[in-house]
């Protein structure tokens, strides 16, 4: 009896054995991801590219899930990545102002010169060490993508030069900087949910808002503020993150499978975005909305200048900047 028990354990460990050899290293995951985009946005869809790399390098064992759609906020899906309760997310850089430092930078005004600048920055040496800069707060990030530069538009009357902003309501994200920024131009800045402010432009109770233009067309507050001026004052990327408890849990194998599928979205994701911008323009100038390009963004950044110190006051976050400033 002890010999066939030995037989037969001897038997389970070689069927485990080559069970194991078959799955290859690390075990079948699906990571579930979360975005508060539609399937149709370039960033989910080069998330979506991110799946079928994984799938084909890793023989179908591993593999993204795009249904964890952010329900709630960006703030609330931090704290589950950081539980292990959500594998990844796509996340605007304001959710992490409170945790990363050196997100700060990344959202101060007329830091990039133009979007080859933003991109040279984000996917070269500072990049990758802004990607760091969140391990430590249990968090893996993975890659960033450029979510373009924000512009400002208005209904009455277009916006050329700083001095044009003078008494304006601007609807502005709940964000510190942005706020002071608006501030900083003798405009009035209002805060208010997203959802809000096409009611708020039809009402008057605003005289414009700022954002990238293809939220400007998907949003359809063009029907309301005709004029975009292209200030292009903020480019805060977005950032794909990992669960440092979920990522602990991986085989190095899988770590840098997973890192080099993110890397590779960076230039399918750009290619998207551009196409989008480029057919965003087209739609809206036949809707009838006036571009306003000849900006004289000296008259903002002599203005704005003074902010730098007030809300990096840092030597290493300030040398941060003066370091993407001379890329």
């Amino acid at each position: 009896m002890v010999g066939w028990t030995l037989s037969v354990a001897k038997a389970s460990s070689a069927l485990l054995l080559l069970v194991l050899a078959m799955a290859g290293p690390g075990h079948a995951r699906q990571f579930q991801s979360s975005d508060v985009e539609a399937a149709d946005h370039p960033v989910v869809r080069a998330t979506a590219y991110m799946d079928e790399l994984l799938r084909q390098r890793s023989n179908n064992r591993l593999g993204i899930d795009l249904g964890a759609g952010d329900k709630d906020s960006e703030i609330f899906t931090v704290a589950q990545l950081r539980a292990g309760s959500l594998d990844m997310a796509r996340l605007g850089m304001n959710a992490l102002n409170g945790t990363m430092p050196e997100s700060t930078v990344l959202n101060l005004p007329f830091l990039f010169r133009s979007t080859a600048h933003r991109r040279r920055v984000l996917e070269g040496a500072i990049g990758d060490e802004l990607l760091a800069a969140l391990t430590p707060h249990n968090l893996i990030a993975l890659c960033f993508y450029d979510a373009g530069a924000r512009s400002l538009y208005t209904v009455a009357a277009p916006v050329r030069n700083a001095a044009d902003l003078k008494g304006l309501r601007i609807r502005v994200q709940p964000a510190n900087a942005i706020i002071q920024f608006i501030q900083a131009l003798d405009a009035r800045p209002v805060p208010m949910p997203y959802s809000q402010v096409m009611a708020a432009l039809a009402a008057g109770t605003i005289d414009g808002a700022e954002n990238n233009i293809a939220s400007y067309l998907a949003s359809k507050h063009y029907e309301k503020a005709k004029f975009y001026s292209a200030t292009e004052h903020t480019a805060p990327p977005a950032i794909l993150v990992f669960s440092k408890r979920i990522w602990d849990t991986l085989p190095a194998a899988d770590q840098r499978m997973i890192q080099q599928a993110a890397k590779e979205s960076v230039p399918y994701y750009n290619k998207l975005v551009d196409e989008q911008d480029e057919g965003a323009r087209k739609t809206l100038a036949a809707a009838g909305v006036q571009f306003v390009d000849g900006v004289d963004k000296a008259s903002f950044s002599s203005r704005l200048a003074p902010l730098y110190a007030r809300f990096v006051s840092d030597p290493a976050l300030l040398a941060l900047v003066q370091r993407i400033q001379a890329q």
